[in-house]
């Protein structure tokens, strides 16, 4: 079974004029849909062939033969994530056990920003920005390349892409600008609120 490249959420209009148009077209049309066709051709006719993406990823994460694998259907989950991590007219703020714990764990909304802020422009190259729920603790977490919190057993919430083809047409090398226009705009509390509710 082939796997697919799901549709947007979203138009790729609707998160302007924060994240344009162009953007959604070059990345998901074009970035996330090739890794889509890699992991296709890279898993066919072989064992993994047929299994699910999360399967997929924790079996190949550890083995440096199947690099190729691994960064592909991470890639592919990560971005499929991604998408749903943000919402037209998001930003804004968390409601019921979702603030109260990141109240608990961070020390309010305002220091939970300020900290996946920094940890998401302080990740040196490619990579993401994540939210995880780690044995019901809150943490942010950061990850290079394709790397996803799923291989170490934590459950992502939400994630930010800052690889540069997440933001370079609409913010060029301003990565910060991006990150803090992710948190006040666009995040999707009630994608991450669900999230947070099936980690409990």
């Amino acid at each position: 079974m082939a796997f697919d490249l799901l549709p947007l959420p979203y138009a790729k209009s609707a998160l302007e004029p924060h994240m344009s148009a162009k953007t959604l077209e070059f990345h998901h049309g074009k970035h996330h849909r090739a890794y889509v066709t890699s992991l296709n051709s890279l898993v066919e006719n072989t064992p993994l062939a047929g299994k699910s993406l999360e399967s997929i990823i924790r079996e190949t994460a550890k083995d440096t033969s199947k690099a190729g694998i691994f960064n592909n259907a991470a890639q592919v989950w990560n971005h499929a994530f991604f998408w749903n991590s943000m919402k037209p007219a998001g930003g804004g703020a968390p409601v019921g056990d979702l603030i109260s714990r990141i109240d608990h764990d961070f020390g309010g909304l305002e220091k939970f920003k300020e900290l996946f802020q920094q940890a998401a422009v302080g990740q040196f190259g490619s990579g993401w920005a994540w939210l995880v729920a780690d044995k019901r603790k809150l943490k942010i977490v950061k990850t290079a390349n394709a790397m996803t919190p799923i291989v170490q057993g934590q459950v992502p919430l939400l994630t930010c892409d800052i690889w540069e083809h997440a933001y370079y047409l609409d913010y060029q090398n301003r990565r910060p600008d991006f990150v803090r226009v992710f948190l006040d705009q666009l995040v999707n509390w009630d994608f991450a609120a669900k999230n947070f509710a099936r980690a409990k």
